[in-house]
C-alpha cells in the first residue's frame, strides 16, 4: 500500500504524472518512523495517544534514558518497524553545546538491511 510522500517539514510533492508523489517500501516506513518520533501526543486527532513528541525535548534538561524511553516505546509501536531484531538506540551527549544526539538502527522490512536515522536535540 503506498502513502503520499513527505519528508517531515517539508510540503507536498508533485509525482512525474502531476499527480501527489507517493512513496512505498523503505522511504515510507522511514517517513512513518519518523512522522511517529516527531508527532506530539494529542495533535493527531485520531488517534490522541500517537506519537512520541520528541520535539518537547529540544531546550529542556531531559535526562538521555527518558529519551531513549521514548524512542524505543514509539518504535515497538510503529508496525512498519519489525520487532526482530529490535530497534538499536543510542543517546549521546555531546561535551561542546550540550547536544543530544540520538541515533536510532533499524532493520528495514523489505530488504533486512539496516536503517539509520539521526536526531539531534537542542
Amino acid at each position: 500500500m503506498y502513502d503520499i510522500y513527505l519528508e517531515w517539514g517539508t510540503d507536498l510533492s508533485v509525482g512525474s504524472s502531476g499527480d501527489l508523489a507517493l512513496v512505498n517500501g523503505s522511504t515510507q516506513t522511514n517517513q512513518r518512523v519518523v512522522r511517529r518520533l516527531l508527532t506530539n501526543p494529542g495533535d493527531y486527532i485520531w488517534n490522541l495517544g500517537y506519537g512520541g513528541g520528541l520535539g518537547t525535548f529540544v531546550g529542556s534538561t531531559a535526562d538521555p534514558s527518558d529519551i531513549e524511553a521514548v524512542i524505543r516505546n514509539q518504535m515497538s509501536l510503529e508496525a512498519a518497524v519489525p520487532s526482530t531484531p529490535p530497534p538499536n538506540v543510542i543517546i549521546q551527549t555531546l561535551a561542546v553545546g550540550g547536544y543530544v544526539v540520538a541515533d536510532v538502527t533499524y532493520s528495514d522490512p523489505s530488504s533486512d538491511t539496516p536503517v539509520n536515522l539521526n536526531f539531534v536535540l537542542n
